[in-house]
C-alpha cells in the first residue's frame, strides 16, 4: 500500500487526489504555498460574502466534478438555470444562440452566415478522423467557414484567449471546446460559491487523516532510493514514499533542477496564459447574457461573464456581478500594471461599452482586480506526442497538471478527472510491486 502521498499544489487538482487518497485510508500532506486552498477557485469576502475570484460555472456533462461535488455531500446545494450568449463586434451588441440570432448577425456577410452556421452544425463531424491534433487551427477554419469569418470573427476571438499563438493552435483542442458547451445552455452552481466546495473537500481530508500545509512552497522534489523527499521553504523536509505534483510545468522543473529526477524527466518547454479579470459590482444588470466575446470594440479586455444571470444576486449582497477578463502572459505590460489603474481605465471602458445603458460612477458599488499567471498553456502543433507522461522516468513522482488534460478543455472538471485517474495509476503501480 501507499503509506505516504505528498501532493503538491492546493488547486482542484490537488484537493481531489488528496481527498480521494486520504478517503481510501493513505496517509497523505497536501503542501500549498499560498494562504488558500483552491487555486483559480480561490474568493475573496465582499460584505460579509464570499465570492470567487474567477469565473466558474458547472456543466450538466462534468460527470467528475459533480461525483466529487455528491462525495463531500453537496449535491443539495447545486442549483441549474438557462442562460443565453451576446456577441459584441464593432461595439454592436447580438444575440448570439438561435438560427434566426444568426440571421440577424450583422457583422457577417448573408451568405458567411449560412455558411457560418453549416459549419458549426456539421463541425464535429467534419473532425472526425482527422489529424487535427496536427493541424493548425486557422488554416483548418480558413478551409471551413472562408477567410472573411476567420479574420472578422474568430482570429479576434482565439486571439483574445491565445495571444499571437492563436492560429497555430492545434485544431484538435478547439475541436474538443466544443463539446463541453454551446450558446445556449443550462449551466450550475454551488450555492455560497466554490468556498463551499473547497471548505467540504478540506473538511473531509482532515476528517480521513489528512494534513494541510498552507504558505509552505516546495524548493525542490528529490528521489532517495525508493523514498521521496520534498524540501519546504525555510529548510524543512517531508519524506514519502509517492509525490504527485499538480502544480504548473515551468514551477516543477524548477523544482526538480539539479536532482536525480531532472534526467529522468521529459517535461516540455510551454508557455502559459495567465489572466486579468476585473470583478465590477453594479447596481443595474446589463444584457442579460451570461457571456459575451467582446471583438474590435474599443477594449482591453475581451469577454463579459454576467455572472447573476447565473447566481442569485443574494450572493453578491444584492449587486449584479460582471466579470470582465484579458488573457496574457505574466510578464505582459498589463499582468505587471498597479490594479488601481487598470479598474479606473476598464469601469471606462465598460460604460463606453454599454452606453445606451447610461452607467454612472454611483453605479458602481465595487471593482476589485485579480490576477493568475498559469491559466493554462499554449498547446503547440503535435502535442499529444510531446505531453507530459504521468509518471517521470521509473521515479516515485506522478504528475497530475493542466498541461495533461490536452485535448480536453482546462477546467475543473477535467482537473478532477484528470486526478482520479493519476491516484488509480498510483494504486496500480502499488499493486504491481506486491
Amino acid at each position: 500500500m501507499a503509506n505516504n502521498v505528498v501532493v503538491i499544489g492546493g488547486g482542484i487538482s490537488g484537493l481531489t487526489a488528496a481527498h480521494k487518497l486520504a478517503k481510501d485510508g493513505h496517509s497523505v500532506t497536501l503542501v500549498e504555498s499560498t494562504q488558500q486552498l483552491g487555486g483559480l477557485g480561490t474568493y475573496f469576502n465582499f460584505q460579509g460574502k464570499w465570492i470567487d475570484k474567477f469565473y466558474h460555472c458547472i456543466m450538466p456533462s462534468d460527470a467528475p466534478l459533480l461525483d466529487l461535488i455528491g462525495q463531500v455531500n453537496l449535491k443539495n446545494r447545486m442549483y441549474w438555470k438557462p442562460t443565453r450568449m451576446g456577441f459584441i463586434v464593432d461595439k454592436e451588441r447580438y444575440a448570439f444562440n438561435s438560427a434566426i440570432d444568426l440571421l440577424k448577425f450583422k457583422p457577417l456577410k448573408f451568405t458567411d452566415r449560412i455558411r457560418f452556421g453549416v459549419a458549426s452544425l456539421l463541425l464535429r463531424q467534419l473532425g472526425k478522423g482527422l489529424d487535427l491534433d496536427n493541424t493548425r487551427i486557422e488554416d483548418w477554419f480558413i478551409k471551413l467557414y472562408g477567410r472573411d469569418v476567420w479574420k472578422k470573427i474568430l482570429e479576434p476571438l482565439f486571439r483574445s484567449k491565445f495571444g499571437s499563438h492563436a492560429g497555430s493552435l492545434p485544431a484538435l483542442y478547439i475541436w474538443e471546446r466544443l463539446g463541453r458547451e454551446k450558446n445556449k445552455s443550462t449551466r450550475g452552481y454551488i450555492n455560497g460559491g466554490l468556498k463551499t466546495l473547497i471548505d467540504a473537500i478540506e473538511e473531509n481530508i482532515v476528517k480521513y487523516g489528512g494534513k494541510i500545509l498552507l504558505n509552505t512552497s516546495v524548493e525542490k522534489i528529490d528521489q532517495t532510493g525508493e523514498k521521496m523527499k520534498v524540501t519546504l521553504s525555510g529548510g524543512e523536509t517531508l519524506e514519502s514514499d509517492w509525490v504527485i505534483s499538480t502544480i504548473p510545468v515551468p514551477l516543477l522543473k524548477n523544482a526538480i533542477s539539479g536532482t536525480s529526477l531532472e534526467n529522468q524527466s521529459e517535461l516540455p518547454e510551454l508557455t502559459y496564459q495567465g489572466v486579468v479579470n476585473a470583478l465590477f459590482f453594479l447596481k443595474k444588470p446589463l444584457d442579460n447574457f451570461y457571456w459575451q466575446p467582446v471583438v474590435n470594440s474599443g477594449t482591453e479586455f475581451d469577454g463579459v461573464v454576467e455572472m447573476t444571470e447565473l447566481v442569485k444576486t443574494e450572493q453578491y449582497n444584492g449587486n449584479f456581478m460582471i466579470y470582465t477578463m484579458k488573457y496574457c502572459g505574466k510578464d505582459s505590460e498589463l499582468f505587471k500594471e498597479d490594479e488601481n489603474s487598470i479598474a479606473t481605465r476598464w469601469k471606462e471602458q465598460l460604460k463606453t461599452l454599454f452606453a445606451d445603458l447610461n452607467l454612472k460612477d454611483e453605479d458602481f458599488t465595487e471593482i476589485k482586480i485579480f490576477k493568475a499567471p498559469f491559466v493554462e498553456p499554449i498547446y503547440p502543433l503535435g502535442y499529444s506526442k510531446l505531453k507530459p507522461e504521468t509518471r517521470i522516468g521509473n521515479s516515485n513522482l506522478l504528475l497530475a497538471t493542466s498541461a495533461q488534460v490536452y485535448p480536453s478543455i482546462t477546467s475543473w472538471n477535467s482537473s478532477v478527472g484528470l486526478a482520479n485517474k493519476v491516484v488509480d495509476y498510483l494504486y496500480e503501480l502499488e499493486s504491481g510491486k506486491t
